[in-house]
Parts: structure tokens; sequence; C-alpha cells
């Protein structure tokens, strides 16, 4: 018997695929920015596959939402230091 359901990751890829025209209308710098957010998608992909939601938008989305807030916690923390610094407390 053959799968009735495909894997993740092929599906994964086939959705961000689906959202090409809406990449091409993007300005350059906007397009790399897009790109970046779908290897999100992608470094999370086991996490996804273990997902139970059936709609692979929503896995992208939870994603971007992960990476991007790791990266507002490591800018925070920058800043911290360097008012930390500033104040003299270093």
């Amino acid at each position: 018997m053959g799968r009735t359901v495909p894997s993740f990751r092929p599906a994964l890829e086939h959705e961000i695929e689906s959202w090409k025209n809406f990449k091409r209308a993007l300005r350059p710098e906007e397009q790399k920015i897009f790109n970046k957010l779908m290897n999100y998608a992608r470094i999370h992909a086991d996490a996804g596959s273990m997902s139970a939601r059936p709609m692979l938008s929503e896995i992208l989305f939870i994603s971007f939402a992960v990476e991007q807030e790791k990266r507002i916690e490591i800018l925070e923390e920058k800043v911290e230091e360097l008012e930390n610094v500033l104040r003299g407390k270093e």
C-alpha cells in the first residue's frame, strides 16, 4: 500500500514553491528576506513534521515567529550589554 499523506519535507517545499508569485512581486531586498524566512521553515522542518497541524502555512508562520523571537532576544541582550557599558557597569 502506498502512502496517502506526502512526507513533510517535500510537502513543505511544495508549499514554499506555491509562494513563488508572491516572491516575484517583492523588491529584491524583500526577496532576500523572504528567502531567509523560508529557510527558517526548513530549519524547523523536523518540528513541523511532528505537528498535528494540517495547514503547512501555519507551520511556516510559527517557524518564522520562533526564529524572529530568537533574534529579538539576542538583540535585547546586546542592547542591555551596551546600556550597562554606557552606565559604567562593566
